[in-house]
């Protein structure tokens, strides 16, 4: 599989990008966003994911890894092919994908063209727990979920609920502001090895 491509662009195209690399030009799909930030004659490196078909080969490329990875995981979910993952993050940064299925706001994903209310759902359905969250740029304070999820890693660890609840209450008075759900996993063992 193709994973990266680095070279200089030679061509831009409505919806691709010619990138020359080795003396042979590659023509791989990108997003509108992508292909204003490109110019001809410059160094690009994109992410990029092979589609191999029957009759053609096709590469579609991403400015970051984690569009890239979206774009594979969407392609899991019944019904949606790579044109149709890829038309998703041409629409929506990775980032508002990721807050609308967390949020699952079904209208923000059927203005995506092709993505019926049907299609929207099963996005939801499929992805939400595999998605991961939206960077926000909240503190984990702010995120309420940051205790459901250092309370579930102690419990799955052996710590019983009870246990795991006090921790996480010692933590959440304490300066949690600012820390990532491992930091304050790391603090609430460290209450619990008192």
């Amino acid at each position: 599989m193709i994973a990266q491509v680095t070279g200089n662009v030679v061509a831009t195209n409505l919806d691709s990008l010619v990138v020359s690399v080795g003396g042979v030009g590659l023509a791989i799909m990108c997003s509108p966003h992508t292909i204003s930030t490109a110019a001809i004659g410059e160094p690009i490196a994109l992410h990029t994911s092979l589609i191999v078909r029957e009759d053609s080969l096709t590469l579609f490329g991403f400015a970051d890894a984690e569009s890239k990875d979206l774009f594979e995981l969407i392609q899991s979910v019944s019904g949606f092919g790579p044109r149709l993952a890829f038309t998703i993050l041409s629409s929506m940064s990775a980032n508002d994908l990721r807050s609308a299925i967390a949020s699952e706001d079904i209208v923000r994903l059927t203005k995506t063209p092709g993505v019926g209310t049907k299609g929207a759902s099963r996005l939801v359905l499929e992805l939400k727990d595999r998605i991961g969250f939206a960077n926000t740029g909240q503190t984990p304070q702010a995120n309420q979920d940051w205790q459901v999820q250092v309370q579930q890693a102690l419990v799955g660890l052996g710590w019983s609920a009870k246990d795991a609840a006090q921790a996480v209450s010692e933590v959440s008075r304490n300066s949690s502001d600012g820390l990532s759900v491992p930091e304050l996993l790391k603090l609430a063992l460290q209450e619990l090895g008192r």
